[in-house]
C-alpha cells in the first residue's frame, strides 16, 4: 500500500447475503474499502453520496432494478467516473446486451468464478484509481 493512495472503495449492490458476504470477504483481502446495500434505491444514495469506484451491480433487486441503476448513473455527468459491474443470474447474451448498452463496464453471470470477477474488478479500476484523485 502506497501512502497517498487511497483504497479503491467498492460498492456491492446485492440482495443476497451469501453471495454478499463472499464478495465483501474477497475484496476486503484485497485491501479495498467495501460498503452493501441490498435494494436499488439504497444504492441510488450511497452512489451519489459516496462516490464509489466500483459498483457491483446485481440486476435482480428489490424495488428499482440494477438496469434501473445503471441508467440513473449514466444520466448523471457527475458520477460518470464510477464503474459499473453487473451481475445477474440470467447471464445470456440479450441481458449482457441490454447491461452494456445501458452503461455497463462489465458483465458477469451467477454463479461466478470468484477469481474470475475479481479479474474482471481488478481491470475495471486499474483505469479509476488513477485518475479519481485529479
Amino acid at each position: 500500500m502506497h501512502a497517498e493512495t487511497r483504497p479503491a472503495r467498492i460498492l456491492i449492490v446485492e440482495d443476497e447475503d451469501n453471495i454478499a458476504l463472499a464478495l465483501i470477504h474477497v475484496m476486503g483481502r484485497e485491501g479495498w474499502a467495501v460498503r452493501r446495500v441490498d435494494a436499488g434505491e439504497a444504492a441510488m444514495t450511497e452512489i451519489a453520496t459516496e462516490r464509489p469506484d466500483l459498483v457491483l451491480l446485481d440486476v435482480m433487486l428489490p424495488g428499482i432494478s440494477g438496469y434501473e441503476v445503471c441508467q440513473q448513473i449514466r444520466l448523471d455527468p457527475e458520477l460518470a467516473s464510477v464503474k459499473i459491474l453487473m451481475m445477474t443470474a440470467r447471464g445470456n447474451a440479450m441481458e449482457r446486451r441490454k447491461g452494456l448498452a445501458l452503461g455497463a463496464d462489465g458483465f458477469v453471470a451467477k454463479p461466478f468464478n470468484l477469481s474470475d470477477l475479481m479479474a474482471e474488478a481488478r481491470r475495471l479500476l486499474s483505469g479509476a484509481t488513477e485518475e479519481s484523485d485529479a
